[in-house]
């Protein structure tokens, strides 16, 4: 890779405005990356700058919508090996730009972020939610944007993958095929990341906001409070 690649034509063009230059430009990097295993961390790190500024650069919210679909999706292109590689170059940007991230602009990188998050489900659920598949990939969401203590991980960064992680469990389908089987969801194992935020982060609005997100209704168990606080109110049915 030239060391320039974030200034290449195709990286470039997936901040234009019009969708024929954008998905030919797409088409391009898709190429590009589904034939490499050989990309190293800071030629990753080159390629995500200029991906970031590709985001950074567009303006319409069709368009920003588009583009953070179309990011998301060159992970299901990529070899096996690029994956953690090329997800971890991307946390690592968001890590280093997110405070430099001005009001107008944040919109549009919460909503890439959302998109990686989940592109991350996918994964797991495309692999059948293998043990060891799954491992990997937590350990790397705990090492940047879940990191329980490290603070040059920005609050806000932590503060907005705690806020959609169940929701994107939720879209793979990750709620409804929790239990034993060989292909079920792990879910126990998908929260042990919130859980240690929730037990043994240094600052306590994200310890609070982790017991939030595991306090989900939405999550096995949880239901059950909300049946014994309408117990609790005196309110016993209508009877027949």
């Amino acid at each position: 890779m030239a060391p320039d690649i974030q200034q290449t034509p195709f990286v470039k063009q997936l901040a234009a405005n019009d969708r024929p230059t954008r998905d030919k430009a797409l088409l391009s990097l898709r190429t590009y990356l589904s034939g490499r295993r050989d990309l190293s961390a800071l030629e990753l790190l080159k390629l995500w700058k200029g991906l970031f500024y590709c985001m950074w650069m567009s303006d319409r919210a069709l368009t920003q919508q588009a583009l953070a679909n179309s990011l998301a999706d060159l992970v299901s292109v990529l070899p096996p090996t690029t994956q953690i590689p090329f997800l971890r170059a991307f946390w690592q940007t968001m890590q280093r730009e997110w405070t430099n991230i001005d009001v107008l602009r944040m919109e549009k990188f919460l909503l890439l972020t959302r998109r990686y998050l989940g592109a991350t489900f996918m994964l797991l659920r495309d692999g059948r939610w293998e043990e060891g598949l799954v491992s990997e990939h937590l350990a790397l969401l705990e090492e940047v944007p879940l990191e329980v203590e490290d603070v040059r991980i920005p609050n806000g960064m932590r503060f907005h993958v705690i806020d959609i992680y169940v929701d994107e469990i939720e879209r793979v389908g990750g709620l409804e095929n929790e239990g034993e089987g060989e292909s079920s969801v792990p879910l126990e194992m998908l929260l042990e990341p919130l859980r240690k935020l929730a037990k043994s982060s240094p600052t306590k609005p994200v310890r609070t906001k982790a017991k939030d997100a595991l306090a989900d209704e939405r999550l096995p168990g949880n239901e059950k409070v909300e049946s014994e606080a309408v117990e609790d109110n005196g309110w016993g049915g209508i009877e027949d």
